[in-house]
C-alpha cells in the first residue's frame, strides 16, 4: 500500500514443534522502503540472518509471513522475533503468507 514505510519478514517452522518443541525461526528481517538494507533478528539457529530449511526429522512446511507496516522500526540487528511481533503491533497495514515444504 502507498501509506507503507516498513517492510518485514518472518520465516518459521511450525512443523518444529513436534521435533523441537517450539515453532522454530528460520529468518526475521526488515527494511525501510525508501532503503534496502536489511536489519536481521536472531534465527533459533543463535545466529543473525537466513537460517534456510533444516528439518530435523523428516517433511517440514516452513512459512513465510510478510507485513507492511505504516511505521519505521528502530530494531537492530540481532533483534528477537517478539521484539518485531511488538514493534510490529498495531501498525500492519498489509499482510500475506507462503508455505512451502521441505524434506531432506
Amino acid at each position: 500500500p502507498d501509506e507503507t514505510k516498513t517492510l518485514a519478514l518472518i520465516m518459521d517452522d511450525p512443523d518444529a514443534m513436534a521435533a523441537v518443541g517450539k515453532v522454530w525461526v528460520h529468518w526475521l528481517t526488515y527494511h525501510a522502503v525508501d532503503d534496502s538494507t536489511l536489519i536481521q533478528g536472531k534465527t533459533d539457529f543463535g545466529e543473525i540472518g537466513y537460517g534456510g530449511p533444516a528439518p530435523p526429522d523428516g517433511r517440514h512446511t516452513y512459512v513465510f509471513k510478510a507485513y507492511a507496516l505504516d511505521t519505521l522500526l528502530n530494531l537492530k540487528d540481532g533483534y528477537s522475533k517478539q521484539e518485531l511481533e511488538d514493534a510490529m503491533k498495531d501498525h500492519t497495514i498489509a499482510q500475506t503468507k507462503l508455505s512451502g515444504t521441505f524434506a531432506p
